[in-house]
């Protein structure tokens, strides 16, 4: 088998698939990349059992034939190379490689022992903008906990309805929902709801989040499939395939405050720096204090470390309803508020025991919750 192909198309390859390919003590040969050949096509594919990634490109080649490469010394070795065309020649499980003045040879594995990526029989199809489906995900991937107790929890949440997606994760301290647009390409025939692994979730995002493309999403009972397509081609360029979490989501919704007797608008910027500012004075349960002063229109944080000292500010803001004081762990608060854009946000609360809302002024296509810290 013999091939020629760009140094960076190969690069881009593997960095989209080594990733995915992890340090297996019990199954070595994961820690390993399929290198396939094709009519005028490569690809590389790569898998952990729970998600598997297949990347192609078009390239030079003679006959066909596939071997299995070891992925960290395999990317280190290509990232070496001088920016020339890389002439690859695979024969009995071993690769030469070679690039202007420099070649290697690398033995590879037998490409039985790779374990089969399963295929999706892709019936429903979504089509969603990636950029958008992906910075959707990035405002709630950080939220779910890895629990044996609650698995479900473990995910992110997506639910398919006509005309918009829902994607929403917890972790039973806070809870974040964003909705997004389906586009006009896509025809709900039912909807429906998976839970998906936090893991391939980021993947997903490390994959697909800087592509301004067409993202297909197919699922099965148990499996999900994105998958971009080559520029101009109707061929796979990137598939992206994983098992979903089985169980019931919770039922989230029913915790949402329906009514709310206190607002806050605050500007977001300095609202990050005193939190952040309080939370340096946290200490052990990372705790900041929240009074509301609607008299004066200002909020008030306190916090306090036995070691190190206090903290107090005021931010002046608008302000509706009552006096509150109210306490809060500041790194999950300042998670919800970091993924916010726009320059003002709403809290919404109701009592000290109560879970606020965290809104963006002007968009309500997200909204985050947080649970107050009990205090005696």
């Amino acid at each position: 088998m013999e091939i020629k192909i760009i140094k960076e198309v190969f690069q881009k390859g593997l960095s989209i698939t080594e990733r995915i390919a992890t340090k297996s003590l019990t199954l070595p040969i994961l820690n390993n990349i399929l290198l396939e050949i094709e009519d005028n096509f490569i690809s590389l594919s790569s898998t952990d059992l729970e998600t598997g990634v297949k990347w192609w490109s078009m390239a030079k080649t003679k006959d066909q034939g596939k071997i299995v490469l070891p992925s960290k010394i395999l990317s280190q070795f290509i990232s070496l190379l001088p920016e020339q065309p890389l002439n690859i020649d695979i024969k009995d499980n071993l690769i030469k490689i070679e690039s202007g003045t420099q070649k290697t040879q690398l033995k590879g594995l037998n490409s039985d022992d790779f374990p089969l990526i399963p295929t999706l029989n892709k019936e429903d199809i979504f089509v969603v903008n990636s950029q958008t489906f992906c910075e959707a995900l990035s405002k709630v991937v950080k939220i779910p906990s890895t629990s044996s107790i609650k698995p479900e929890i473990s995910g992110i949440y997506i639910s398919f309805k006509k005309g918009e997606i829902k994607l929403a994760a917890t972790d039973s301290f806070r809870l974040g929902e964003k909705t997004i647009p389906l586009t006009n390409k896509t025809e709900i025939k039912k909807e429906t709801s998976l839970i998906i692994p936090q893991k391939t979730v980021e993947e997903i995002i490390n994959i697909f989040g800087e592509k301004d493309i067409d993202l297909n999403i197919s699922f099965s009972p148990d499996q999900i499939l994105f998958e971009s397509f080559i520029q101009d081609t109707d061929h796979p360029e990137i598939q992206l395939i994983s098992k979903l979490i089985e169980g019931d989501y919770p039922d989230y919704e029913s915790i949402i405050p329906k009514e709310t007797g206190i607002k806050v608008i605050l500007p977001i910027k300095e609202l990050i720096k005193q939190v952040r500012a309080a939370g340096l004075f946290g200490g052990k349960v990372n705790e900041v204090r929240v009074n509301i002063h609607p008299k004066d229109n200002t909020v008030e944080f306190l916090s306090s470390d036995s070691d190190l000292g206090d903290y107090q500010s005021f931010l002046e803001g608008k302000v509706e309803g009552k006096e509150l004081s109210i306490s809060f762990n500041h790194r999950f608060l300042l998670e919800g508020l970091n993924n916010i854009k726009s320059s003002e946000i709403i809290l919404e609360l109701n009592s000290d025991d109560s879970p606020g809302i965290i809104k963006p002024v002007g968009d309500n296509t997200y909204f985050y919750i947080i649970m107050p810290i009990k205090t005696n």
